[in-house]
């Protein structure tokens, strides 16, 4: 197994550990274990192509494992510091969409990589998640108070917005360049 396959692996790895730390309070923890797990998915894409260490189960397993990495989050997230589930199906219901038109796309024998909206979306998830675990650190530890612990949840659920916003945009992006491929369905 090469570099880039086995960092794939330890991100999926870290996802137990990331929610055992969230779901014990540890919230510094977590935030350091999804970093580590996020900064993984920015190596091991980057290495595989600049060595040529592509692989199959790398196309397959890398955008598994960020989306099991962003949804455990998202569904600890619905719990500990209410995000509405109604937002987190919309988040996921996008990536199963793309999921199954990355498999209609491969039945074809095309390839649907990674656009640069598909990795704005995920940047801005995973900052929003990370930034989710500080405010989660700092209330829980009372380091803000009144007016500032309000305003970070303000901020939160802006970016909770923003999150959304990327996510469905790209779904649709994906959805409308690729939109022959529904044509071609029988």
């Amino acid at each position: 197994m090469n570099l880039p396959n086995k960092l794939t692996t330890a991100r999926v790895v870290l996802i137990p550990v990331f929610l055992l730390a969230l779901y014990r309070g540890y919230w510094l923890g977590a935030l350091i274990v999804f970093a580590l797990a996020a900064v993984t998915d920015a190596l091991d894409g980057h290495i595989a192509r600049s060595q040529g260490l592509v692989t199959d189960f790398g196309k397959f397993m890398d955008p598994l494992a960020d989306k099991l990495l962003v949804t455990a989050a998202l569904l600890a997230f619905v719990e500990l510091l209410d995000v509405p589930a109604w937002a987190v199906f919309l988040i996921i219901a996008r990536e199963l969409a793309i999921t199954g038109l990355r498999t209609l796309a491969a039945g074809k024998g095309v390839v649907l990589a990674a656009d640069k909206w598909g990795k704005i979306k995920t940047v801005t998830q995973m900052v929003w998640i990370c930034y989710g675990l500080v405010m989660g650190f700092c209330v829980e530890n009372h380091l803000v108070r009144g007016g500032a612990g309000w305003g970070m949840y303000v901020v939160f659920q802006a970016g909770l917005v923003l999150v959304l916003c990327t996510t469905l945009l790209s779904g649709w992006n994906y959805l409308w360049k690729n939109r022959s491929l529904f044509s071609q369905m029988k």
